[in-house]
């Protein structure tokens, strides 16, 4: 696919997804909130692509949705939806949400700088945040007269628990990188313009691993977050027997352990 509002380049078995409009701080558009979609599923079909790093273009990583370009229209100026649109119970939000935390393969933010509202929530849905000095969240909803969306009062106190969530909606504070860290909003803290650089390595590290038992492995871990203890034990040994399919791996797994090498795993 053609993007115009996202770059999407690659970095070994690593896509790198760049929000391109800085000079709205990447507000989401219509455009963009399109291309994110297509981005990951582009991400999900690629077998040789096993992880992927959301990040933004120049100072910010989302500053949510752009309510001066044509990201929401209100009123009189929304156009008459269709039926399909009218019986959708998610909107674009619920999608994003869905697009992203669904990704069976890991998924990082390089959180450069503001990230706020709806850009907020999609960092949210990464597996992990990485951010820098600069970085900067918000809230944001309470602010605009709105309760959270696009997954936030899912993801956030998943993340936090539930009080520092709490606080951090119901006052719509700024919350600095240092803070972030200490609460385990950031999962790395790196020096200002390593942020990226940061997060594709990690995402390398990731993408090492086999394949198949990493995206066995993300799903077992989300669907086991909402389940009681023999629902998980059950769900994991299923788990288990997709990574296991995987045959090359399997055996490139138990070679290299014996013959004290790095391990060479195709997917296959």
């Amino acid at each position: 696919m053609e993007y115009t509002s996202l770059r999407f380049e690659r970095e070994g078995h690593v896509a790198v997804l760049t929000l391109e409009r800085p000079e709205r701080l990447n507000a989401l558009s219509a455009a963009l909130r399109d291309e994110i979609l297509a981005a990951m599923e582009e991400v999900r079909s690629d077998d040789t692509i096993r992880a992927a790093v959301l990040t933004g273009a120049g100072r910010g990583f989302c500053s949510g949705v752009d309510l001066m370009g044509g990201g929401a229209a209100t009123g009189d100026d929304r156009p008459q939806p269709d039926q399909e649109a009218m019986l959708d119970e998610l909107g674009w939000v619920g999608r994003q949400a869905l697009a992203v935390y669904g990704m069976d393969k890991p998924t990082i933010a390089a959180v450069n700088g503001v990230a706020a509202g709806a850009g907020m929530s999609l960092a949210l849905a990464c597996d992990l945040r990485v951010g820098q000095p600069g970085t900067r969240f918000r809230t944001v909803f309470l602010e605009r007269n709105l309760s959270p969306d696009s997954g936030m009062s899912y993801f956030l106190p998943r993340i936090v628990g539930y009080s520092r969530a709490a606080d951090l909606i119901f006052t719509s504070r700024d919350l600095g990188a240092e803070e972030a860290y200490r609460m385990g909003l950031l999962d790395r803290l790196v020096d200002e313009g390593e942020v990226v650089a940061s997060a594709v390595a990690v995402a390398d590290q990731m993408s090492a691993l086999p394949p198949v038992a990493m995206r066995s492995a993300k799903r077992v871990l989300q669907h086991n977050m909402e389940v009681d203890l023999r629902e998980a034990l059950v769900y994991e040994s299923a788990g288990l027997n997709f990574a296991r399919k995987a045959r090359n791996d399997a055996r490139e797994s138990g070679a290299s352990f014996r013959e004290k090498r790095p391990a060479h795993f195709t997917g296959t």
